[in-house]
């Protein structure tokens, strides 16, 4: 970023930066995310007391030193966004009709199958029940609850929910099923353990079953289906991590994820995932939710998001879930329904796997 005069040095504890100094003799300094900083200034100590009372305000307000969040730092936000996108998306109403016409006439390419099943995993509070709704909204017109959505620490959803996706009612039903299940745990003691996941991904588990890690599922349990078919079997496993929290994640989810994309992958089903609160890493992107690709914020916590994963950027797609809104957004309902095509690219490669191997299962 360019600056007009010449720069002066100024000393942070032990350490001397250089800073530019504008006419009047002024010295203007980059500072840090700490409120107690001595800066030297030739305008005298008044003014920079008065620099530490504006950090520490604009910090408690939830603003960084360069009018970003606080907790990124300055130099991040003042080059957070790029000159041209990292991907194109048409942020028109042509193609958010187009998007609606193609999930909402999506049929699977599978004369055996009528519906396609799409598996949510992430941890609590990452926004699996969030985006269900979400996707919702778009085809109701409003924002909608259509999966109850917790507020607490603990996972709200406790039992195998399925949600068909409809268009304008209930009666109207699509081809896409979302399925919602409770939070997954950094280990087998907490939340949804690897036994559990794959038994639902194999078409085990019956739907409404409530899951303990005391009482995992087996043959004896009520529902249970002995012979799953491709019907009854996940198409599609769809990751949800919450961007907000993705360098705070522990080891221990980590491992938990990298386990699970083995067993899957093992099974042959398709897995992608979903980057959600995308507008609470980004200031640009919650002011405009079209800026999301213009995002080098964005860009850089989904790379963190693939080493989290084990997984390809290329599989991975920022959204914005509605949560505090009543009414729909054009530009956020694109983001949303590019996630939900997305998804569906990746129910016809499962498909066209098992008609490879299953010939009398294609058209």
């Amino acid at each position: 970023m360019s600056f007009g005069g010449f720069m002066q040095p100024v000393k942070v504890g032990l350490t001397e930066i250089s800073a530019p100094v504008f006419g009047g003799g002024t010295s203007f300094s980059v500072l840090p995310l700490v409120s107690e900083i001595p800066v030297t200034t030739s305008a005298g100590d008044d003014k920079s007391k008065s620099r530490r009372r504006m950090t520490k305000n604009s910090e408690e307000n939830g603003i960084n030193s360069s009018g970003g969040f606080a907790g990124l730092p300055g130099a991040e936000q003042w080059q957070s966004k790029m000159e041209s996108p990292w991907r194109e998306v048409a942020w028109t109403e042509d193609r958010r009709k187009t998007l609606m016409e193609s999930i909402s006439s999506y049929k699977p390419g599978c004369e055996a199958v009528s519906e396609a099943r799409v598996l949510l995993l992430g941890p609590v509070g990452a926004g699996k029940s969030s985006f269900i709704s979400s996707v919702q909204s778009v085809f109701t017109g409003r924002v909608t609850n259509r999966a109850m959505v917790g507020s607490s620490s603990a996972s709200f959803t406790k039992k195998l929910k399925l949600f068909n996706i409809c268009r304008q009612s209930p009666a109207q039903p699509t081809a896409l099923v979302l399925c919602d299940v409770m939070g997954l745990g950094d280990g087998e003691t907490a939340g949804l353990t690897l036994h559990d996941t794959l038994a639902i991904i194999k078409g085990h588990a019956p739907e409404g079953h409530k899951f303990s890690p005391e009482q995992p599922v087996r043959s004896e349990t009520v529902g249970y289906v002995k012979k799953p078919s491709l019907k009854d079997k996940v198409h599609c496993v769809v990751f949800v991590v919450d961007a907000s929290k993705v360098s705070s994640y522990t080891k221990g989810l980590g491992a938990t994820f990298q386990q699970l994309r083995e067993h899957i992958s093992d099974l042959g089903v398709h897995q992608v995932a979903l980057l959600t609160h995308v507008d609470q890493v980004c200031q640009e992107t919650a002011r405009e939710i079209t800026q999301v690709y213009n995002s080098r914020i964005v860009q850089q916590t989904i790379n963190k998001a693939g080493a989290l994963l084990g997984m390809s950027t290329s599989y991975i797609v920022p959204v914005k879930n509605y949560s505090s809104e009543l009414d729909v957004d054009e530009n956020t309902d694109i983001l949303l329904l590019s996630a939900v095509d997305h998804i569906l690219q990746y129910v016809d490669l499962h498909f066209q796997d098992c008609a490879a191997t299953e010939p009398n299962l294609s058209h």
